[in-house]
């Protein structure tokens, strides 16, 4: 099973299923990393429900919410239905649905691992940011829960800080750091006693202005 795949069928639980793996505190750092300002246009990469985008419409923000899975994407729809600041399309985080320079924000959580070629993806998520704009991915430490590959159809078991700075360099992103989250993604197997709790990394860089 992909991983498109997986989120179609947990879509009508993603919520739920979310809430016990890792908390609001993620999403509080990411938007205070990025120092968010109303009216400006944020992408929400890999958006699932919508957990990133919450935070960001209710900062004042424009968001486009992009996600390979229309089902889950759906779900997402009636979750805020009523909300004109969302623009939903769908697409992958290597192959974005977003002409070049034209958000302000981009944020991706816990979908780098999820994603066929993360260095590709952080090019193309640095490719559709304004000069000036920033990126923000929150995602697993490496890690060695193997059960993840086979329940949740991860494609990496995390990442080391080092490459995640390696690759946004490559980006052409400026002022990288990855840092802490400040909390931990905790997750129990369905088909045995293993437990994961993996410390969560915040990356943030910034596309030069000149």
């Amino acid at each position: 099973m992909s991983s498109k795949n997986f989120f179609d069928r947990v879509a009508r639980d993603w919520d739920e299923m979310r809430e016990g793996y890792y908390s609001d505190d993620v999403r509080l750092s990411a938007l205070a990393a990025a120092a968010v300002e109303p009216g400006k246009v944020a992408a929400d990469i890999g958006a699932g429900t919508g957990f990133i985008s919450q935070g960001l419409i209710e900062e004042g923000l424009q968001v486009i919410a992009i996600d390979q899975s229309e089902v889950i994407l759906a779900e997402m729809k009636t979750k805020f239905a009523g909300y004109p600041a969302i623009d939903y399309r769908v697409g992958n985080a290597e192959d974005l649905p977003i002409p070049a320079e034209t958000v302000d924000y981009a944020f991706a959580n816990m979908c780098l691992h999820h994603v066929e070629s993360p260095p590709d993806a952080i090019r193309e998520m640095a490719r559709i940011l304004r000069p000036g704009g920033k990126l923000v991915i929150t995602d697993a430490n490496e890690h060695e829960f193997e059960f993840l590959r086979e329940e949740h159809h991860d494609r990496w078991l995390g990442f080391k800080r080092t490459d995640i700075r390696t690759w946004f360099e490559a980006a052409a992103l400026r002022d990288v750091r990855v840092d802490d989250a400040g909390t931990c993604c905790e997750v129990q197997s369905i088909c045995c006693d293993d437990f994961a709790r993996i410390v969560i990394f915040l990356a943030l860089g910034q596309k030069p202005t000149a």
